[in-house]
């Protein structure tokens, strides 16, 4: 089997149909989707549109949850944009998404199994650097999994990490977003270096599940036109290059 898995397109339609066009040549079974499909200043309803008629394995990510679960004078600056562009029929197949799946050895969650905005393979230091989780950590989180192959997104870190019981946990990273920062549990930043839209491609071996991390070039300069012109300056910033402006 042959998986193309896809995760935090986070609005950017121009991202989503480079990496769309980039799968098609791969000669993948099926897609998967990892959430965290439209918040953010980009076209999210343009993402919504190109998305759900695809039909894809979706799970719900904390952002999508986000656009569903309060009313809109309660949404942060990443749903505000983005919920004005989503039609009561997007938000309806928002409603429908599961938050884990399982399938043909496969589970698929967007953050952990436990919940939908907590980093698994990534923590931050009390100093405030973005590292690796120790393994007992990351085993500890994913205790009752027992599929061999576990897809998960949320840090936008392109990542695989072979756990002692064979088992492996990818996450692709971001198709639409290259970096961002964050208050929780402390300030910190997430910054990948490079303006590209990841995804990832997954396959059963002999051996076992191999990945292969794709980075895929496209018009990341007019998405970061976008972003400014919206007044999104941090978005601009890592969407042209895949860093945030200096503190």
């Amino acid at each position: 089997m042959k998986l193309a898995v896809i995760a935090d397109i986070h609005g950017n339609h121009l991202a989503l149909e480079a990496v769309l066009d980039d799968i098609a040549k791969q000669g993948v079974d099926v897609t998967l989707n990892l959430g965290d499909c439209f918040s953010g200043p980009l076209e999210a309803g343009k993402v919504a549109d190109m998305l759900i008629p695809l039909n894809l394995s979706t799970v719900r990510g904390n952002h999508d949850r986000a656009l569903i679960d309060r009313p809109r004078e309660a949404m942060s600056d990443w749903e505000v944009p983005s919920i004005a562009q989503l039609s009561e029929a997007h938000l309806e197949w928002i409603r429908t998404l599961p938050f884990e799946m399982r399938m043909n050895g496969v589970y698929c969650c967007h953050a952990t199994p436990q919940d939908d905005n907590t980093y698994w393979t990534e923590t931050v230091s009390p100093s405030g650097s973005f590292q690796l989780n120790p393994l007992r950590d990351i085993e500890r989180i994913a205790e009752g999994i027992s599929e061999p192959l576990i897809l998960c997104g949320h840090t936008h870190i392109a990542r695989a990490v072979h756990l002692s019981d064979g088992r492996m946990i990818v996450n692709p990273g971001s198709v639409g977003c290259p970096g961002y920062d964050y208050d929780v549990p402390r300030y910190h930043k997430v910054e990948v270096g490079h303006p590209f839209a990841s995804y990832a491609i997954v396959e059963a071996m002999a051996r076992g599940w191999q990945a292969q991390f794709r980075q895929v070039r496209y018009d990341h300069h007019e998405a970061a036109r976008i972003a400014r012109e919206r007044s999104f300056h941090d978005w601009a910033a890592v969407l042209g290059g895949g860093w945030l402006p200096e503190d």
